[in-house]
Protein backbone atom coordinates (compact mmCIF):
# COMPACT_ATOMS: atom_id res chain seq x y z
CA UNK A 1 0.00 0.00 0.00
CA UNK A 2 1.59 3.32 -0.96
CA UNK A 3 2.40 5.47 2.07
CA UNK A 4 0.34 8.58 1.84
CA UNK A 5 3.03 10.87 2.31
CA UNK A 6 6.82 10.47 2.69
CA UNK A 7 7.45 12.27 5.81
CA UNK A 8 4.51 11.66 8.56
CA UNK A 9 3.46 14.43 10.79
CA UNK A 10 3.63 13.77 14.36
CA UNK A 11 1.35 14.74 17.36
CA UNK A 12 3.54 18.06 18.26
CA UNK A 13 4.38 20.99 15.19
CA UNK A 14 7.47 20.31 14.26
CA UNK A 15 7.76 16.10 14.52
CA UNK A 16 7.89 14.27 11.47
CA UNK A 17 8.43 10.15 11.28
CA UNK A 18 10.31 9.76 7.86
CA UNK A 19 9.34 6.67 5.61
CA UNK A 20 11.19 4.00 3.79
CA UNK A 21 10.80 6.30 0.36
CA UNK A 22 12.74 9.36 2.79
CA UNK A 23 16.19 7.16 2.17
CA UNK A 24 19.01 7.91 0.33
CA UNK A 25 21.16 5.60 -1.92
CA UNK A 26 23.47 4.49 0.56
CA UNK A 27 22.45 5.18 4.29
CA UNK A 28 20.32 8.02 6.17
CA UNK A 29 17.78 10.68 4.83
CA UNK A 30 17.95 11.53 0.60
CA UNK A 31 18.66 15.24 0.33
CA UNK A 32 16.23 16.03 -1.97
CA UNK A 33 13.89 14.64 0.67
CA UNK A 34 15.17 16.47 3.57
CA UNK A 35 15.23 19.80 1.30
CA UNK A 36 11.68 19.21 0.01
CA UNK A 37 10.44 18.45 3.43
CA UNK A 38 11.47 21.99 4.92
CA UNK A 39 10.29 24.45 2.19
CA UNK A 40 7.05 22.08 1.89
CA UNK A 41 6.60 22.93 5.67
CA UNK A 42 7.40 26.53 5.47
CA UNK A 43 4.96 26.80 1.98
CA UNK A 44 2.01 24.86 4.36
CA UNK A 45 2.43 28.19 6.51
CA UNK A 46 2.87 30.79 3.95
CA UNK A 47 -0.73 31.55 2.99
CA UNK A 48 -1.68 31.91 6.77
CA UNK A 49 1.51 34.33 7.41
CA UNK A 50 1.43 36.06 4.47
CA UNK A 51 4.17 35.27 3.14
CA UNK A 52 4.02 34.96 -0.71
CA UNK A 53 5.11 32.46 -2.89
CA UNK A 54 8.21 30.54 -2.39
CA UNK A 55 10.60 31.57 -5.06
CA UNK A 56 13.76 30.16 -3.70
CA UNK A 57 16.01 28.25 -1.25
CA UNK A 58 19.43 27.66 -0.14
CA UNK A 59 20.03 24.51 1.42
CA UNK A 60 22.80 23.17 3.58
CA UNK A 61 23.14 19.42 4.36
CA UNK A 62 25.51 19.55 8.18
CA UNK A 63 25.69 16.23 8.40
CA UNK A 64 23.51 12.78 7.64
CA UNK A 65 20.47 12.69 8.47
CA UNK A 66 19.32 9.15 10.18
CA UNK A 67 16.41 7.95 9.39
CA UNK A 68 14.41 8.07 12.96
CA UNK A 69 12.08 10.89 13.82
CA UNK A 70 12.91 14.58 13.22
CA UNK A 71 12.01 17.87 14.41
CA UNK A 72 12.13 20.81 12.69
CA UNK A 73 12.35 24.39 13.66
CA UNK A 74 10.87 27.48 11.73
CA UNK A 75 12.70 30.94 12.46
CA UNK A 76 11.67 33.65 10.61
CA UNK A 77 14.36 35.74 9.17
CA UNK A 78 12.06 38.96 7.93
CA UNK A 79 8.93 38.74 7.28
CA UNK A 80 6.02 41.09 6.96
CA UNK A 81 6.80 43.12 3.89
CA UNK A 82 7.08 41.79 0.18
CA UNK A 83 9.52 39.57 0.66
CA UNK A 84 10.15 37.44 3.29
CA UNK A 85 12.83 35.38 4.22
CA UNK A 86 12.01 32.17 6.73
CA UNK A 87 14.77 29.58 7.94
CA UNK A 88 13.75 26.19 8.66
CA UNK A 89 15.96 23.45 10.54
CA UNK A 90 16.50 19.97 10.98
CA UNK A 91 17.23 17.90 14.01
CA UNK A 92 17.41 14.36 14.96
CA UNK A 93 16.43 14.74 18.01
CA UNK A 94 15.79 17.24 21.20
CA UNK A 95 19.84 17.68 21.79
CA UNK A 96 21.28 16.84 18.62
CA UNK A 97 23.18 19.48 16.61
CA UNK A 98 21.30 20.56 13.45
CA UNK A 99 21.52 18.36 10.43
CA UNK A 100 20.38 20.73 7.59
CA UNK A 101 18.75 24.30 7.50
CA UNK A 102 17.21 25.86 4.57
CA UNK A 103 16.88 29.60 3.92
CA UNK A 104 13.59 30.40 1.57
CA UNK A 105 12.78 32.93 0.53
CA UNK A 106 9.25 34.50 -0.47
CA UNK A 107 7.79 36.95 -2.86
CA UNK A 108 4.22 38.40 -2.61
CA UNK A 109 2.97 38.67 -5.79
CA UNK A 110 2.54 42.57 -7.49
CA UNK A 111 1.44 43.39 -10.90
CA UNK A 112 4.12 45.46 -12.74
CA UNK A 113 2.56 47.26 -15.50
CA UNK A 114 4.99 47.12 -18.52
CA UNK A 115 5.24 47.06 -22.56
CA UNK A 116 4.79 43.59 -23.91
CA UNK A 117 7.56 41.13 -23.55
CA UNK A 118 7.79 38.91 -26.37
CA UNK A 119 7.36 35.31 -25.82
CA UNK A 120 7.87 32.24 -27.76
CA UNK A 121 4.45 30.10 -27.42
CA UNK A 122 5.19 27.07 -24.64
CA UNK A 123 6.57 24.00 -26.75
CA UNK A 124 4.43 20.65 -26.30
CA UNK A 125 6.49 18.45 -24.59
CA UNK A 126 5.17 15.14 -23.70
CA UNK A 127 7.55 12.85 -20.89
CA UNK A 128 5.75 10.26 -21.15
CA UNK A 129 6.99 9.60 -24.57
CA UNK A 130 9.98 8.64 -23.23
CA UNK A 131 10.94 5.06 -21.82
CA UNK A 132 10.66 4.79 -18.12
CA UNK A 133 13.88 4.79 -16.16
CA UNK A 134 14.97 2.45 -12.50
CA UNK A 135 17.30 3.54 -10.33
CA UNK A 136 17.93 1.37 -7.41
CA UNK A 137 19.66 2.34 -4.15
CA UNK A 138 23.24 1.44 -3.33
CA UNK A 139 21.84 -0.66 -0.57
CA UNK A 140 18.75 -2.48 -2.16
CA UNK A 141 15.88 -1.29 -0.41
CA UNK A 142 13.03 1.50 -1.12
CA UNK A 143 14.44 5.13 -1.45
CA UNK A 144 13.37 8.39 -2.61
CA UNK A 145 13.63 7.68 -6.38
CA UNK A 146 10.73 5.10 -5.60
CA UNK A 147 8.31 8.05 -4.68
CA UNK A 148 8.97 8.97 -8.50
CA UNK A 149 8.73 8.18 -11.79
CA UNK A 150 11.80 8.94 -13.97
CA UNK A 151 12.33 9.26 -17.40
CA UNK A 152 14.81 10.90 -19.66
CA UNK A 153 14.94 12.06 -23.46
CA UNK A 154 16.68 14.69 -25.61
CA UNK A 155 18.69 15.83 -22.99
CA UNK A 156 16.53 16.08 -20.22
CA UNK A 157 15.57 14.09 -17.53
CA UNK A 158 11.84 14.21 -16.32
CA UNK A 159 10.77 13.16 -13.06
CA UNK A 160 6.78 13.09 -11.73
CA UNK A 161 6.71 12.62 -8.16
CA UNK A 162 4.13 9.64 -7.03
CA UNK A 163 3.89 10.10 -3.36
CA UNK A 164 3.70 13.60 -1.62
CA UNK A 165 6.85 14.97 0.48
CA UNK A 166 4.22 16.05 3.42
CA UNK A 167 0.14 15.37 3.59
CA UNK A 168 -1.57 18.34 0.98
CA UNK A 169 1.86 19.18 -0.64
CA UNK A 170 0.97 20.93 -3.63
CA UNK A 171 2.55 19.12 -6.71
CA UNK A 172 3.02 23.19 -8.22
CA UNK A 173 5.31 24.16 -5.36
CA UNK A 174 8.98 24.98 -4.87
CA UNK A 175 9.33 21.77 -2.31
CA UNK A 176 7.61 19.58 -5.76
CA UNK A 177 11.02 20.54 -7.43
CA UNK A 178 13.46 20.07 -5.19
CA UNK A 179 13.50 15.87 -4.90
CA UNK A 180 14.50 16.29 -8.86
CA UNK A 181 16.33 19.40 -8.28
CA UNK A 182 19.01 17.58 -5.83
CA UNK A 183 20.03 14.43 -8.69
CA UNK A 184 21.57 17.51 -11.11
CA UNK A 185 24.79 16.49 -9.99
CA UNK A 186 24.03 13.00 -10.71
CA UNK A 187 22.42 13.15 -14.24
CA UNK A 188 25.45 14.54 -15.89
CA UNK A 189 28.31 13.05 -14.02
CA UNK A 190 31.49 13.04 -15.89
CA UNK A 191 31.98 9.43 -14.49
CA UNK A 192 29.14 6.95 -14.20
CA UNK A 193 29.89 4.67 -10.67
CA UNK A 194 33.51 6.05 -10.32
CA UNK A 195 33.31 7.57 -7.41
CA UNK A 196 30.35 8.90 -4.40
CA UNK A 197 29.48 12.25 -5.00
CA UNK A 198 27.59 13.86 -2.23
CA UNK A 199 26.33 17.79 -2.35
CA UNK A 200 26.58 19.66 0.73
CA UNK A 201 24.34 22.18 -0.56
CA UNK A 202 21.57 23.01 -2.58
CA UNK A 203 20.30 26.25 -4.42
CA UNK A 204 17.37 26.53 -6.40
CA UNK A 205 15.81 29.80 -8.18
CA UNK A 206 12.40 29.68 -9.48
CA UNK A 207 10.54 31.85 -12.08
CA UNK A 208 7.27 30.30 -11.71
CA UNK A 209 6.20 27.19 -10.14
CA UNK A 210 5.58 23.63 -11.88
CA UNK A 211 2.58 22.91 -13.82
CA UNK A 212 1.69 19.68 -15.43
CA UNK A 213 3.14 17.21 -13.04
CA UNK A 214 6.26 16.59 -14.26
CA UNK A 215 9.86 18.64 -13.32
CA UNK A 216 12.64 18.34 -15.71
CA UNK A 217 16.71 18.56 -15.81
CA UNK A 218 18.89 19.67 -17.95
CA UNK A 219 21.87 19.34 -16.08
CA UNK A 220 25.77 20.07 -16.19
CA UNK A 221 28.54 18.63 -13.99
CA UNK A 222 32.39 19.26 -13.62
CA UNK A 223 35.01 17.60 -11.51
CA UNK A 224 38.44 17.96 -10.29
CA UNK A 225 39.67 14.94 -9.24
CA UNK A 226 43.13 16.21 -8.11
CA UNK A 227 40.75 18.34 -5.28
CA UNK A 228 38.25 16.21 -4.97
CA UNK A 229 35.12 18.72 -5.66
CA UNK A 230 32.98 19.51 -8.30
CA UNK A 231 30.06 21.74 -9.13
CA UNK A 232 26.87 20.95 -10.71
CA UNK A 233 24.44 23.07 -12.31
CA UNK A 234 21.13 23.10 -14.15
CA UNK A 235 18.26 24.74 -16.01
CA UNK A 236 14.72 23.46 -14.50
CA UNK A 237 11.44 22.96 -16.65
CA UNK A 238 8.02 21.76 -16.80
CA UNK A 239 6.15 20.72 -19.54
CA UNK A 240 5.45 24.02 -20.88
CA UNK A 241 9.28 25.19 -20.81
CA UNK A 242 12.27 27.23 -18.59
CA UNK A 243 11.08 27.48 -15.12
CA UNK A 244 14.34 28.32 -12.98
CA UNK A 245 17.84 26.69 -12.21
CA UNK A 246 19.58 25.06 -9.63
CA UNK A 247 23.04 24.51 -8.41
CA UNK A 248 25.40 22.75 -5.73
CA UNK A 249 28.76 21.83 -4.56
CA UNK A 250 29.66 18.23 -4.93
CA UNK A 251 32.15 16.73 -2.33
CA UNK A 252 33.65 13.66 -4.38
CA UNK A 253 34.77 10.88 -1.60
CA UNK A 254 35.32 6.89 -2.34
CA UNK A 255 32.24 4.41 -2.44
CA UNK A 256 31.16 3.27 1.03
CA UNK A 257 31.59 -0.61 1.53
CA UNK A 258 28.50 -2.83 1.65
CA UNK A 259 27.86 -2.98 5.34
Amino acid sequence: MTPPAIFAKGDAPGIWTPTALAAGPFSGLQGGAIASLLTAEAEALAAERKWGTAISVTVSFLKPTPMSALRTQIMPLREGGRVNVIDNTLFADVHSDPCATARITFINDRRVETPEIPQLPPAAIDPSKYPPRVIKSFHGRPWMMDAMESRVGDGIAWFRQTVPIIAGASPSSLSAVLGPADWTHGIARPLQNAVADPNPNLTVHLLRMPRGGWVGISASCAWDTERGIGVGDGTILDVHGEIGNVSMAVALTPFPKPG
